[in-house]
């Protein structure tokens, strides 16, 4: 590999076009509506060309006190980070929230069903830690339902995986925020825009992918992944996000093209998970972050502060030969600023705790919580 040239300036880079937004609109719903219809999600299956049913992302979220699925103390796997009751949050409301789409009932979750259906097959997460959000939360709505059922755990870096012995079925995780590979040249971190190789070798023969990306593409200073980006034997010290996320996004899309065989392997691609750390979004000036809410947002159009990044991945799931199947989370999720871990997380010193407009994590989800219904919709899509 070549010697890394002298930084040269910042690259700017500009996407062309300009694309209205849709936004969302406030329905008549018992605790809030939702009903935007930009993505229509066929239920069932894959088959979008197919007149569409119900759309499952379009709705509200309404109280049901069977809810939750699980309990915390009985889950093998929640991180600390993720495990909001067990390091203090006081109130327990959050948790029993439902997602009721407009023009149907959603599947109500059924671990067994999941476990029996996908026998002897391998599903995998693969992404940031909102991904690892979703997988450990998988795995605690299966364990409810085989709590009795043998298991075997491997935690690794950057793959980690949950073995159902009885069913065979495996439930991994593999750590990539950008999708694309991240290099080590002359000590400096090279992030690559245009290669996935490395990265993509464990996911080959799995049954089921899914991928989410985003957040880490955003990140500057000490939480930026890389140091340089790389694309056709170029290096930049920057360039627009946005351009570097498409460009990332469209590597990873290819390689699903070129590699996957759709007959085999069903492909899954999160949409945007939201943070609630802007008060302003859903108008409360006084608040500080997502520390102290308690319910979802009502009754009003929200917009969160990820319509660009949607925008680039909507794109390239256009141009993708055999698209995977959006999982479209962004919007029943931007109205659940109650679900965040906020300071009740492990790590946390008692400085930190209370000083909660300092050290609230309004990105994460608590679980059991809202990536729960993400799995919901996951299963929906996939088994029926």
């Amino acid at each position: 590999m070549g010697v890394l040239p002298s930084p040269p300036p910042p690259c700017s880079l500009l996407l062309l076009g300009i694309i209205l937004l849709q936004a969302i609109a406030g329905s008549s719903a018992v605790v809030v509506g939702l009903t935007r219809r930009h993505h229509r999600a066929v239920h069932p299956g894959f088959a979008e060309n197919q007149a569409p049913s119900c759309d499952l992302y379009s709705g509200s979220w309404v109280e049901d006190e069977s809810y939750p699925l699980y309990q915390y103390s009985s889950c093998p796997l929640i991180d600390a980070e993720f495990n909001c009751q067990l390091y203090g949050r006081p109130d327990s409301s959050y948790l029993r929230y439902r997602w009721k789409p407009q023009d149907c009932d959603l599947p109500r979750f059924d671990g067994l069903d999941f476990l029996v259906k996908m026998r002897g097959k391998s599903v995998m997460f693969v992404g940031d830690s909102l991904g690892r959000n979703q997988w450990e939360s998988l795995v605690c709505m299966l364990n409810a339902a085989a709590s009795r059922s043998p298991a075997r755990f491997v935690r690794g870096d950057p793959l980690s995986t949950y073995n159902f012995l009885e069913y065979g079925v495996s439930l991994s995780f593999y750590r990539a925020p950008y999708l694309v590979d991240i290099d080590v040249v002359q000590g400096k971190r090279v992030l690559r825009l245009d290669d996935i190789s490395v990265n993509s070798n464990l996911w080959r023969g799995v049954d089921v992918l899914s991928f989410n990306s985003g957040h880490w593409w955003t990140h500057k200073g000490s939480m930026q992944g890389w140091d340089y980006m790389g694309e056709g034997g170029a290096y930049y010290t920057d360039m627009d996000r946005l351009v570097a996320f498409q460009k990332g996004l469209t590597t990873w899309a290819n390689w699903v093209d070129h590699n996957i065989d759709r007959t085999k392997t069903k492909v899954f691609l999160q949409s945007i998970s939201p943070t609630h750390y802007n008060p302003a979004e859903w108008n409360a000036p006084v608040s500080r972050n997502c520390y102290g809410e308690t319910v979802p947002v009502s009754g009003r159009n929200y917009s969160g502060p990820y319509p660009d990044q949607m925008r680039v991945l909507r794109g390239v799931l256009r141009g993708m030969a055999s698209p995977a199947y959006l999982l479209d989370i962004t919007a029943l999720s931007e109205l659940r600023k109650d679900g965040h871990p906020s300071v009740y997380s492990g790590g946390l010193s008692p400085a930190e705790r209370a000083s909660p407009e300092h050290s609230s994590d309004c990105s994460h989800w608590c679980l059991p919580g809202l990536p729960d219904t993400w799995n919901q919709l996951f299963y929906t899509a996939l088994l029926f």
